[in-house]
This record gives structure tokens, C-alpha cells and sequence, in this order.
């Protein structure tokens, strides 16, 4: 390992936390405060160009495949790094955030991969970031337990061989994290995610014979994986590793990202392990970069935009046959229903959705698929075992009869289905309890039998923006208008205060979720992440 360079990088505004001491060590700040030198200079032009080329979009209100990487589009002759041993098979990933009881079940579960979330599923507070990083520590030294102080119900892990394989998601390019900052300046949260986990883990993992695996998220170019691949070269020279022991698999969760994947696995071809497809980010980037582009692109409900719906199909689609043309592991979406221990019948309903879902991502060629509880893990894994067999995957199904033009992704009038005034109120409901529990630092919440996550905030106040923009008209008559949405807000902000009572609900931070739901649905500006004001409003 080279000696760390003195670094500048200082600790603000936070409270010690217990064991903090072991992640923020000397030579991992070292780390991150070069990592910080070297490479937010390019993320700040990166994030740039994002604003360029949405304003590009926002002129033209089309988008095509590149012209300028043509070439690596139609070169046969390359593929992806082979995948190692901990990640051939993927068939069923649990995904969640890095607390105490979360990491042993998710480890637990029956998975074979979990991803570790620092990102959408866990409100990034201090305490969140730091001591997330404590938990995956101990959970690889086998240090770790959880006794649940109401249930007094005790957590352990099970043996090496039947715990999942990690794959660890940093935050987005966007984020700040405020509590660190070099020379003055707050360092990208995806750097110090990235960074304190790999500088302690990255040798720790290949002893115990895997790896550092990441997830990257919210990624809108091929520009924006050579980066990362520039800052895996970087790093494994810095700790002493083999070039190549980093796998990173690329979520598709944008409009721009979906048009670029085999230039995305390209730049990451020597520490590719695949591409995942995400719903609910993925709508949200829709609406975002054409939400100026006319009644063509207004999306109805979220829950009426299945995966059977014509755009979305066709980029499953291409996905897995990008993916396995490259050698590539071709990643399902999310199974987010939560199981009530209190109705039967809902369970029975939703499971069977469950499967239909999972069989037909199995049927299509995805080598594995994703899901929020752990009591999905066997309907997941029946429908890829049914497909696979004793096979890991089956990227050998390379999906040829697939042909995708350019258009058809963003074909979003071929949806007959229409915003309704129902779907306005689950979108002011889901977000406003979405929001409070995030700025209590809860990232990744149970909201009427689904697990949520930031990226269901995200596309709910969207979705609000742009059909107020729009002018939508519902099938009751009602006009989508900022006073209609505050309306609606009002009513659902009155029927949780009656659901919960008026202590827990002034012990919360319901006003002041309303207030931002409603800030950044109806602002004139768009934001470009919820998130970012709601930093700004996030304790500790």
C-alpha cells in the first residue's frame, strides 16, 4: 500500500458516534481526501453536462443512440471481464439498508447476493453513513449481532457458506456529504461511501474469497462509468489489489443510461459484472428529461406502468440482450411487496403477482432479479430455478430475435392508460409518509404492504409536477392544479393525523414533509433530485 499523503480532510458538524474511530482512521480519510482530489474535478464537469444535455433534450424532446460510439456498438469482438466465482450466480438479490438487524437478515436470507445500500434505501445521516460501514466490518469479521430491544428477539449469522454475497451501493453523483470536506469543500458522498468501504474491506473480501462488488447508481452516461473505472484502476493500484478484483454492475435507472449500455459496459469491461433494470428511477428520469415535451410523454399512474407496458419492455429487453452479447449478467427489477402477518388473502394476491413478475423476467433471459423482504427470497428463486436449473445464469441466451429502435423507449403514448385522480392522491400519500420517515433518517420504509425508497419520492412528486404542468384533466372532472394538489395534501395530512393520533403525529415531521412534497411539486424549477433540498432539512 502506498503511504497516504497528508490530508486536509476534517470532520464538521457531527457528533461522535461509538466506533467511529475504526472507519474514520487517518490513513482511510488519507484515502478519501485523495480520491477527492483526483476525481471531483471531473464529477463537477460530468454533472455539467448532465444540465447540458437535458436542456438538448428539452429542445429536441428526442433521444437516440449514440453516433459518436457507433463503432463499440457494432465490435463483436469484445466482452466483459468473466465474472467471478462469488458473483456467476445471481439468481436472487435482497436488496436494503446497512443497520445492525438488516445486515444479518439480508446476509440470512437465502439470497445469493445482497445489495448493500447507501444510497436509496438509507437517509443519509452520519449516523447512517458511518455506522453502516461498522455493520458490513463486523459482519465480514464475524463481529456482529442484534438483540431487538421490544421483541427481545436475538439475530446471528449463519455459517460463511450460506450467507449472501455483497454488493454495495454508494450514493449518486449528486450528493454532497456535508460532514466531510476537504479543503473546505463538502466531498461527493459516493466518494466517501466508496472509499471507506473499500480501503477497509477490499483485502478482507478476497480473503474470505470474494470481492468489493458495487452497485453504481442513478449513472446517465458512458462518460460517467469511465469514471468510476478510472477511480477502480486508482484505488486497487492504491491498496496493493490485482487490477480486475472490483465488479461493478450498472443500474439503467435513466432515460439517457438506457441509450448507452453496451458504451457503459464497454468503459467498464475489465471490472463489469452487468446491468440491472430499476422501475421506479427510471420513470422518474423519464418524466424529467421530457417533462416539457407535450401531452406525449405524460405518464399515467406509476402503478398503471407495468413491465409489460411497450416502452418498458422494450428496454428489459434490450438490457438482456446488451447484457449477455457481452458476457454480461442481465439483473431484474424489484419485488417490493412487503407480506402482512394480519391478511392472508393480500399475501396470497401478492405473491401470485410476485411470481408472475419473476417468471416472466426468468422467461425473458435475466439471469436473477431483486426483492425487498425475505420472505420473497423462494418465489424468486423458484422462478429462476425453474429456468436455470443447476445453471448460474444464462447468458448463453443472447436474445438475438431482439431488435430495439431508438424510439421505442420513449414511446410513451403506445400506453392507453391515463393519470387519475386516485393516482394523484396515492402519489400526495406516498410521499408525504415516504418524506417524514426519511428526514427521521429511515431510508427504506414499509408504506401500504411495499417497500419504498427514495425512488418512489421521487417519481410521486413528478408525476404531481407534470401533470399540473400539463394541464391533465381526471376522469372526475378535476382539473391537476397546484390548489387541487394542496388540497389533496391537506386532506391526507388531516387523515394521518387521525390514524396516528396527535402525539405521534407531533412527535414526527409530518408539517414539514407536506411542506417539501408540496415545495417541490409545484415549484415553477424543477428539481433535479428531491433529495437535495431534503439534505439541507436532515438532522445528524
Amino acid at each position: 500500500m502506498s503511504a497516504p499523503a497528508p490530508s486536509s480532510l476534517v470532520v464538521v458538524e457531527a457528533e461522535p458516534l461509538p466506533r467511529q474511530e475504526e472507519v474514520l482512521t487517518d490513513a482511510a480519510l488519507a484515502f478519501v481526501a485523495e480520491l477527492h482530489r483526483r476525481f471531483t474535478p471531473r464529477r463537477d464537469e460530468l454533472l455539467a453536462r448532465r444540465a447540458e444535455r437535458r436542456a438538448e433534450i428539452a429542445r429536441t424532446s428526442t433521444l437516440d443512440f449514440l453516433p459518436e460510439t457507433a463503432a463499440v456498438r457494432a465490435d463483436d469482438s469484445w466482452k466483459v471481464a468473466p465474472a467471478p466465482a462469488a458473483l456467476n450466480d445471481r439468481r436472487v438479490e435482497i436488496t436494503g439498508p446497512t443497520d445492525r438487524k438488516m445486515t444479518i437478515n439480508a446476509l440470512n436470507s437465502g439470497a445469493k447476493v445482497w445489495l448493500a445500500d447507501f444510497e436509496d434505501a438509507s437517509a443519509p445521516t452520519w449516523e447512517n453513513v458511518v455506522l453502516g460501514q461498522v455493520n458490513l466490518i463486523d459482519a465480514y469479521t464475524r463481529n456482529i449481532d442484534f438483540t431487538d430491544p421490544k421483541s427481545g428477539k436475538s439475530y446471528a449469522l449463519k455459517p460463511a457458506e450460506e450467507l449472501a454475497t455483497v454488493v454495495m451501493r454508494p450514493r449518486g453523483w449528486h450528493l454532497e456529504e456535508r460532514h466531510l470536506t476537504v479543503d473546505g469543500r463538502p466531498v461527493p458522498g459516493a466518494l466517501v461511501d466508496f472509499g471507506l468501504y473499500f480501503f477497509h474491506n477490499a483485502q478482507r473480501l478476497i480473503d474470505l474469497g470474494k470481492g468489493p462488488y458495487f452497485y453504481l447508481p442513478k449513472t446517465e452516461s458512458h462518460l460517467e462509468a469511465r469514471l468510476w473505472n478510472e477511480i477502480f484502476v486508482f484505488a486497487q493500484d492504491y491498496v496493493g489489489i490485482p487490477q480486475g478484483t472490483v465488479r461493478a454492475t450498472v443500474l439503467i435507472e435513466t432515460i439517457t443510461a438506457a441509450y448507452e449500455m453496451e458504451e457503459i459496459l464497454y468503459e467498464l469491461r475489465d471490472h463489469a459484472a452487468g446491468l440491472n433494470a430499476g422501475r421506479w428511477d427510471y420513470l422518474f428520469s423519464i418524466v424529467k428529461n421530457f417533462r416539457d415535451g407535450g401531452p406525449k410523454f405524460v405518464l399515467p399512474d406509476r402503478n398503471a406502468v407495468t413491465m409489460t407496458a411497450p416502452f418498458m419492455r422494450a428496454y428489459t429487453e434490450l438490457l438482456v440482450r446488451t447484457c449477455h452479447k457481452r458476457g454480461a449478467h442481465a439483473i431484474g427489477g424489484m419485488a417490493a411487496f412487503i407480506p402482512s402477518r394480519r391478511d392472508a388473502e393480500v399475501n396470497k394476491v401478492a405473491f401470485e403477482k410476485v411470481k408472475a413478475d419473476k417468471d416472466r423476467e426468468a422467461g425473458d433471459g435475466f439471469d436473477g432479479s431483486w426483492v425487498a423482504h425475505p420472505d420473497l427470497v423462494p418465489i424468486a428463486m423458484a422462478s429462476f430455478d425453474a429456468v436455470l436449473g443447476d445453471k448460474p445464469n444464462q447468458k448463453d441466451r443472447l436474445r438475438e430475435d431482439v431488435h430495439v429502435a431508438g424510439p421505442e423507449l420513449i414511446d410513451i403514448a403506445s400506453l392507453d392508460a391515463r393519470p387519475t385522480y386516485e393516482g394523484l392522491r396515492n402519489a400526495v400519500q406516498v410521499g408525504i409518509r415516504y418524506i417524514e420517515a426519511w428526514l427521521r433518517g429511515l431510508g427504506a420504509v414499509a408504506i401500504f404492504n411495499l417497500m419504498e425508497d427514495a425512488a418512489t419520492a421521487e417519481i410521486s412528486r413528478s408525476q404531481i409536477w407534470q401533470w399540473i404542468n400539463a394541464g391533465v384533466e381526471f376522469e372526475n372532472g378535476a382539473k391537476a392544479t397546484p390548489e387541487l394538489a394542496r388540497q389533496v395534501a391537506a386532506e391526507e395530512l388531516a387523515a394521518i393525523r387521525a390514524e396516528i393520533g396527535e402525539e405521534a403525529f407531533a412527535a414526527g415531521k409530518w408539517q414539514q414533509a407536506h411542506d417539501l412534497l408540496l415545495h417541490v411539486s409545484l415549484d415553477a424549477d424543477y428539481a433535479d433530485f428531491l433529495t437535495l433540498p431534503a439534505y439541507d432539512q436532515l438532522v445528524g
